[in-house]
């Protein structure tokens, strides 16, 4: 009688362990092939007017980015990210501009923009009375994808299209944001 308590004892502790062992397993396995379904923005400049004219589902979102790279202008960074799940995506590319073209661009887009904003990111914006979905500064030279207090945000479109009760929760926005200063802008389109 022992013997049977022993042996039925050893048997749900190494059922028990084998069971921790598949779960756990599966739990690595899961996070490693995870890791690698995670899409990486693409920088290269080289691809700008095929994704800007190709790849970017509405048009509308995207139309105040520029057609091409105007000579004049030096490309500084660029990330799009087609998105992990349908319908989401991301585009940003910072050029240099001379001075002048950069201060009538700022007269220009701040005319039209909805939303203005001093830095910040889209949490900063998002949590603001009013405040509306923005962006990161993903083509930033720093890690941090805040944009510095000598950018102005401007808002061109945000539009929530969540369910009620969700606010945000599905959406897109799209504006540029202008560094006088340093004579650059940020033209981008988020959907989420």
């Amino acid at each position: 009688m022992k013997r049977s308590i022993f042996v039925n004892l050893a048997t749900i502790i190494l059922l028990s362990l084998g069971s921790f062992g598949l779960v756990i397993g599966g739990f690595l396995i899961n996070k490693a092939t995870s890791k690698t379904k995670q899409l990486q923005p693409i920088t290269d400049t080289s691809k700008y007017q095929e994704i800007r004219n190709h790849k970017w589902a509405d048009l509308q979102q995207i139309q105040h980015f520029p057609r091409q790279i105007p000579p004049e202008s030096q490309v500084l960074e660029m990330a799009y990210s087609p998105g992990i799940t349908p319908g989401s995506s991301s585009l940003q590319i910072r050029l240099k501009e001379p001075q002048a073209k950069i201060k009538n661009l700022l007269k220009q887009y701040k005319k039209i923009s909805q939303h203005q904003y001093q830095g910040g990111n889209t949490n900063n914006h998002s949590n603001q009375p009013n405040g509306v979905p923005t962006t990161f500064f993903y083509t930033s030279d720093s890690e941090t994808e805040t944009f510095p207090n000598s950018y102005e945000i401007l808002v061109l479109k945000a539009e929530d299209k969540s369910q009620p009760g969700a606010k945000w929760h599905h959406g897109n926005s799209h504006g540029v944001a202008i560094d006088v200063a340093s004579s650059e802008i940020v033209y981008w389109a988020e959907k989420w």
